[in-house]
């Protein structure tokens, strides 16, 4: 090729990456515009209602048997699946095959991260990043899942912070959310199970 067509051709296409770059720039901030508010109905207050007594009995059922029994049934990203399960038991984060699965398979990843690589910034991060990533490859997305992998890694767990406190706390929960939540007329819970 001629030196003055191989320094257009590099010329053209560092001016198409440029325009690659700001397009996409351009486009990303056009993302972030919206032009709607929130389009969720707010709820009757018979929802609020059962979401406040399922919350209650639940994390109420676990932090009892953690502070007065002793038994650590208690991990912090519980607080978050409760707002699921008893919030918005329809959804599919909030299912008892996305609650249990998802807080499982991320406190192995956690733990098997800090026992392998310690507890530093880079493998909190990556137990996170892990944790999603199985969530999502196995359709087992709970939210509050990644902070457990999360809380696996930063309080140095050993293998049996699976069992208890993940294990026996999230099916605390979900075994509650079946008591609560098809209680109220309009709720059922489980949508499916697996």
């Amino acid at each position: 090729m001629p030196e003055n067509v191989s320094g257009k051709t590099a010329k053209t296409e560092w001016t198409v990456h440029n325009e690659l770059i700001v397009l996409s720039c351009q486009e990303y901030l056009q993302k972030l515009k919206t032009i709607r508010r929130c389009d969720v109905a707010r709820p009757p207050i018979s929802e609020c209602f059962w979401a406040l007594v399922g919350s209650f009995v639940g994390i109420g059922v676990v932090t009892y048997l953690s502070f007065i029994q002793g038994i650590p049934v208690v991990v912090a990203s519980l607080g978050a699946s409760a707002c699921l399960i008893y919030g918005v038991p329809a959804a599919p984060f909030a299912q008892p095959r996305n609650a249990i699965a998802g807080h499982l398979l991320s406190a192995v990843v956690g733990v098997c991260v800090y026992q392998l690589a310690g507890a530093y910034w880079y493998t909190a991060a990556f137990s996170v990043g892990l944790a999603v990533a199985i969530m999502v490859g196995t359709r087992t997305v709970h939210p509050p899942a990644g902070a457990t992998a999360l809380i696996a890694v930063l309080t140095q767990q050993n293998w049996l912070f699976v069992l208890l406190p993940v294990g026996v706390g999230i099916g605390i929960l979900v075994c509650i959310g079946l008591i609560v939540n098809n209680l109220a007329v309009k709720r059922k819970y489980p949508t499916y199970w697996w």
